[in-house]
């Protein structure tokens, strides 16, 4: 065949309507989800009517007792054990990381038998223990060490229960926040901090411009979860008679004997302060990772917009 009938023919065939506009494009039928979905909407429901009308969960106590302001004061309790507890613990964590990755040997078996003993002992007995401070150390005193005293102090008088308290919950959180800042650094890419080098960058601005906005990014999700188990784990000091949520709970149950819509209290607001922490776990999550990606997702709040606007937009 020559190479003109060969090229008439091609024509000919691309000339040819296709019909592929006028195929109809099937849907794809998912009857097994929509079977999970009525079946898990329904208990949902059935959860849902539970609560409301089993009178098991007593309600109207529910809402006397959970903006009571022993309560609210027990709240409060429950934060500044959180806070302390929080920022003492991440501000020790950070020295114990140090030791961890520091070249000096003396340094990384201290700091490596901090974080061994301390996540070996339950938080319970670390709280007992410096409850009970008093019955080792009646008096203590700074001064030359193996020499004079310069001040001297009365454990029982500077030592009370919150601050027995804070000083436990710091020193356990510590071990857990030095381990999570210290896989953040190690995290990093070697090459960066080769190349901050290379720029000839001093030290300090080498990890906080290179290295610890990059290590961040490791750090801030499993040090969220950490605050968050601290909050919850506040309600441990309840066994040093503290008057922080749980313990304040207890204590008008024990009195009036409604004890599930007393838990419900603490459980609730619990969970409300939790979604508070969480939200602010998104939001500086999403600031730290304007390095990484080139374009942030939106957020919920930003897709509801679109999503509203989009809608009033087709009805017009």
């Amino acid at each position: 065949m020559s190479s003109a009938a060969t090229a008439g023919a091609a024509e000919s065939v691309t000339a040819r309507p296709s019909g592929d506009e006028n195929l109809t494009v099937a849907r794809t039928r998912h009857p097994g989800r929509w079977v999970v979905a009525v079946v898990a909407l329904i208990l949902v429901a059935q959860f849902a009517h539970g609560l409301i009308t089993n009178p098991g969960w007593d309600w109207p106590t529910f809402r006397l007792y959970f903006t009571a302001h022993s309560v609210l004061t027990a709240l409060t309790v429950t934060l500044e054990l959180t806070f302390w507890g929080t920022l003492l613990g991440f501000l020790i964590g950070v020295v114990v990381a140090i030791g961890r990755l520091s070249r000096i040997p003396v340094l990384q078996v201290i700091a490596w038998t901090y974080v061994w003993a301390f996540r070996s002992i339950p938080l319970i007995v670390q709280l007992l223990f410096w409850f009970n401070i008093a019955y080792l150390y009646k008096r203590l005193s700074l001064g030359v060490p193996f020499g004079p005293a310069l001040v001297t102090f009365d454990v029982n008088q500077v030592l009370s229960g919150f601050s027995a308290a804070v000083i436990g919950l710091a020193l356990h959180q510590a071990a857990y926040s030095a381990e999570i800042i210290r896989a953040g650094v190690i995290s990093v890419d070697t090459g960066q901090l080769e190349a901050a080098k290379s720029l000839g960058l001093p030290r300090h601005r080498q990890f906080f411009t290179i290295i610890a906005p990059q290590a961040m990014r490791g750090i801030l999700p499993n040090a969220a979860n950490e605050v968050i188990s601290l909050f919850k784990g506040t309600s441990i000091v309840s066994v040093m008679a503290i008057a922080e949520l749980f313990y304040q709970v207890q204590v008008i149950y024990g009195r009036s004997g409604r004890v599930v819509p007393l838990l419900m209290v603490a459980t609730v607001w619990y969970i409300v302060l939790t979604t508070v922490l969480s939200v602010f776990q998104y939001y500086i999550e999403r600031h730290f990772a304007k390095g990484a990606l080139r374009e942030l997702p939106p957020t919920p709040w930003q897709r509801v917009r679109a999503t509203l606007t989009e809608i009033t937009g087709e009805r017009r």
